[in-house]
């Protein structure tokens, strides 16, 4: 990333006086900006701050609505909350993570998917229950995950 990408944060940081005590709302302007928080903003936002890059990879790795990689144009979520596991959720993210060849937390490589899992989505009467995006999918089982995955797949290349 050069210059030019760098703009960006430096009119955020700005914004904020850079303002040591605004580290986080800087962060999550950030990666709204960005869509993650790329090491060369992180160590950009260390140096204009004059804090320890350490400092700032500690609160960006400490608070998970931070994000270090790019996620995927879909994300899903497993809710892997009580009324959920109960019901099978275990089986769904088991599913996903292998028709998807990757583990929650992590990207396919064509960056169509992020999985993620959640303790709990608050609809737990729909359960188990995967999130695509904003379509809550509820009832879901192991064997309705290659479904719903190929309706996101066939939805980015139409």
């Amino acid at each position: 990333m050069g210059t030019v990408g760098l703009e960006k944060v430096d009119t955020i940081i700005s914004s904020y006086d850079s303002d040591r005590s605004s580290l986080i709302a800087i962060l999550q302007d950030a990666q709204a900006e960005y869509g993650y928080l790329p090491q060369d903003v992180l160590k950009r936002v260390a140096v204009k701050l004059d804090i320890p890059l350490i400092q700032v990879f500690g609160v960006a790795t400490f608070f998970r609505a931070f994000r270090l990689k790019p996620k995927g144009r879909y994300l899903i979520r497993v809710c892997l909350g009580t009324a959920c596991h109960v019901r099978g959720a275990p089986r769904v993210l088991e599913e996903t993570e292998r028709r998807l060849s990757v583990k929650a937390g992590e990207t396919t490589d064509d960056g169509l998917f992020t999985l993620e899992t959640v303790n709990c989505l608050g609809c737990c009467a729909l359960g188990p229950v995967t999130v695509v995006n904003d379509e809550y999918v509820g009832q879901m089982t192991g064997s309705k995950v290659a479904s719903l995955l190929k309706r996101y797949a066939k939805k980015d290349k139409g």
